[in-house]
């Protein structure tokens, strides 16, 4: 067997993991989050300054933002339940030190310190989770579209070849439910001030650059014999084709429904959909072809699976509107987010609740077709992953009021902070020289050119492996490969950060 087909074996007719595994899983990248923000406001206040060192940070990043993500999909997955666990334990223990050194609220009760953190105000116009949420999408695609060609790697987090929950079709829907939190419906860009006509021809004007990047994947794909999942999105059609097309798809429901309605136009379509996969021969034929054998005749025939799917991601993206419209509207107060993540998670519990009765009633979760319930499971896990970070956000948050003058890159800064203990405010010049450097942070240099990194990494994936035999790699030449590759991915987006670039030429 040549090494192309055994490659494509070793990612095909895969069945998943636990819904329990993925949401233990998605824990992980919001600690992360937590314990760097801890550390920062920590040696803020051992130092009495922020960290001011350019590389520092880049490697205060790269450690404990990134290398735990390689390493739980790796040498740590069959004991991930507890590296979520022990990071917890270390945050606790850093919060623990920061509480008791505090310079600010110094001898105030608990009850105190909590009514003045619940009156806090934050940014109205400004929600870091969402950036955080997109960035960490991005990033955990970016290790696994690579890691997944290694053994190391656990082939039950890979794609699912039919039915199942794999960790990568979590998140080529969380893709889309990222894209669909910021999109111009969302950020009230659109319709209201442009006539349709012209809106919607702004809109398919915008996703070009998708379907050039798609163009240029066939065409390398094919020119250097890459290997390929056919079940993925078939012959021809690939991620950033869906992307494009879904996007498309979305303006134009968009501008004939209102953006508030989105969704109940999601359910809508997900709904009829999986009818249709139900009524008729579509189902069998997204799985086996028009003759029964797998046929790739013909253009449906080839990409049946990237064509139909839309519906369903067409559905998660417009929910995902639904979510980012209700997030946008203007709150100032903390106590106003733990209203909205105790919403979110009344709707995550009541997604779940429908997610069972789908797979026990109707459709177990397949990617491939894109069924109701699998849009109802990345809804679901995607609100879970957005919740993770609305909390880590306050956490941040209830530890800088604890320190006077602290700050943590894409966290909520204070609008207006307590008036208790004014006296420590920070001075003018001092906020300025702190705010230069809290932009100095691997996920805004990401959030800045993000189709770049997303680029990037799939043609890194590529030299990889057209270099090293993946499949039979050792542990040691795995780990290395994947933290140079992401580090080589990272450092590029530090780099044109710190040069104030942003490559988008459309």
């Amino acid at each position: 067997m040549s090494q192309k087909l055994q490659k494509e074996a070793f990612i095909s007719n895969l069945n998943g993991t636990t819904l329990q595994e993925i949401s233990v899983g998605l824990t992980l990248a919001p600690l992360c989050v937590a314990c760097r923000g801890l550390l920062l406001v920590l040696y803020h206040q051992h130092y009495g300054r922020p960290l001011g060192s350019r590389k520092y940070l880049l490697l205060l990043d790269l450690t404990v933002l990134v290398a735990p993500l390689v390493l739980s999909c790796t040498v740590l997955s069959p004991v991930l339940p507890f590296v979520p666990v022990a990071i917890a334990l270390i945050c606790a223990g850093l919060f623990s030190k920061i509480y008791h050194g505090r310079n600010r609220y110094v001898g105030a009760p608990c009850r105190q310190i909590i009514s003045e953190f619940l009156k806090t105000s934050l940014e109205p116009e400004y929600v870091p989770s969402i950036t955080v949420f997109r960035v960490y999408v991005n990033l955990l695609t970016a290790i696994s579209i690579l890691a997944v060609d290694f053994p190391q790697y656990p082939r039950r987090y890979a794609k699912t070849e039919t039915y199942g929950t794999g960790v990568m079709d979590f998140g080529v829907g969380a893709f889309i439910f990222g894209n669909a939190l910021v999109c111009p419906e969302v950020r009230q860009k659109s319709g209201a001030v442009q006539a349709k006509f012209s809106y919607l021809a702004r809109q398919s004007l915008a996703v070009w650059p998708l379907v050039f990047l798609g163009l240029g994947r066939l065409v390398s794909v094919k020119a250097v014999d890459y290997h390929e999942h056919l079940s993925e999105y078939g012959v021809h059609w690939n991620f950033f084709f869906t992307l494009a097309f879904v996007r498309i798809a979305a303006s134009l429901l968009l501008s004939l429904v209102p953006a508030q309605k989105s969704g109940i136009v999601a359910v809508i379509l997900a709904v009829f959909y999986q009818f249709i996969l139900d009524v008729t021969p579509l189902k069998m034929f997204v799985f086996y072809g028009s003759d029964g054998r797998d046929s790739r005749v013909g253009f449906l025939n080839a990409n049946r699976e990237g064509v139909f799917s839309l519906f369903g991601y067409l559905a998660i993206y417009m929910a995902s509107v639904q979510v980012g419209l209700y997030v946008l509207k203007k709150r100032t107060l903390v106590k106003d987010w733990i209203e909205v993540i105790c919403l979110f998670l009344l709707t995550v519990i009541l997604l779940f609740i429908c997610l069972h009765l789908t797979q026990t009633y109707i459709d177990p979760v397949s990617r491939r077709l894109a069924n109701l319930a699998f849009c109802i499971w990345v809804v679901a896990h995607g609100l879970t992953f957005f919740i993770l970070f609305l909390v880590t956000d306050l956490i941040l948050v209830l530890t800088k009021l604890l320190v006077n003058g602290s700050g943590v890159p894409c966290c909520w800064n204070l609008s207006q902070p307590p008036s208790t203990n004014k006296k420590h405010d920070s001075e003018p010049t001092s906020i300025k020289r702190e705010e230069k450097l809290l932009s100095v942070c691997i996920i805004n240099a990401i959030n800045k050119n993000q189709l770049v990194f997303f680029l990037l990494a799939n043609v890194m994936t590529g030299i990889v492996n057209m270099v090293i035999d993946t499949i039979h790699s050792s542990t040691v030449v795995t780990l290395f490969v994947l933290h140079l590759y992401m580090f080589t991915n990272c450092l590029t987006m530090h780099i044109l950060h710190a040069k104030n670039l942003i490559l988008k030429w459309w």
